[in-house]
């Protein structure tokens, strides 16, 4: 397996590439309400990467038909985005990339409709954590079946489920490289993580069986029992001592802080 190592230049793109992605959530972000449809989030996103001198790095991928991954409820990922209007107590996890000078940003951030029951919110709090137990390990000299074992530990303890055929990926020039990375595992286990790796880690965690179906669309992903999930990613570079983020969840939480207000 080649490992694609990145030189600080091609860093400092994809730092730029995934701020990006961060604001185009951001702005996504500020529309969620109930009666909006997930198509015009999609509008709205891919008018803001646009605006920004970069291209929509899902539209198209594979034959995806869209800028945004807008999966609702019980859908984990891969949502194609529609006429469904958000209702109060939805959840929906909005999945969004970008082409820039090159090189991809992707990020995934799971947005509460109104309000939500305090079981679900509880889901998405535990998932983000999952994500920072994961970004914890992602540092020179440890291996991906850390990543996942932190990951895992943290959702199950809560008594939640990991879904297992979908992995988190390397990010570069491609959407995804090597390695995999799983949000399941054991420690010590999977390829070793050099400095300068950069790596999309994506918790998608389940309230019921972590088994998964497709969708007719051919791209939908759904809880087999139809119970929610939660899905939050950031890119990060390995590093010695500490990950380094390259994607932020600040501008969002800023707007959503507003938006309770």
């Amino acid at each position: 397996m080649m490992l694609n190592i990145k030189t600080e230049v091609e860093i400092e793109i994809l730092r730029q590439n995934n701020l990006l992605v961060s604001k185009t959530l951001a702005e996504v972000g500020k529309m969620i309400r109930p009666g909006v449809t997930t198509l015009e989030l999609d509008t709205r996103a891919e008018e803001f990467i646009r605006d920004n001198d970069a291209i929509p790095g899902f539209k198209g991928y594979h034959g995806f038909p869209n800028t945004l991954c807008a999966s609702v409820n019980s859908e984990v990922v891969h949502g194609i985005p529609s006429d469904y209007q958000l209702k109060e107590g939805d959840i929906i996890s909005v999945d969004c990339g970008v082409i820039k000078d090159g090189y991809y940003g992707d990020s995934a951030f799971t947005f509460e409709v109104g309000n939500v029951d305090e079981e679900i919110h509880k889901l998405l709090k535990v998932t983000r954590e999952s994500l920072w137990k994961g970004v914890g390990e992602a540092v020179t000299g440890r291996r991906v079946g850390d990543i996942g074992y932190a990951v895992q530990f943290h959702a199950e303890k809560n008594g939640y489920s990991v879904v297992r055929e979908l992995v988190g990926h390397g990010l570069g020039s491609e959407l995804h490289e090597s390695p995999e990375v799983p949000n399941y595992g054991r420690r010590g286990r999977g390829p070793r993580l050099p400095e300068g790796l950069v790596i999309c880690i994506e918790p998608m965690i389940n309230m019921g069986v972590k088994e998964i179906i497709q969708e007719r669309d051919g791209w939908t992903i759904r809880t087999k029992d139809k119970m929610p999930s939660a899905h939050f990613e950031f890119a990060v570079v390995i590093r010695k001592g500490k990950a380094e983020v390259l994607t932020t969840f600040d501008y969002i939480d800023e707007v959503l802080n507003k938006n309770n207000n």
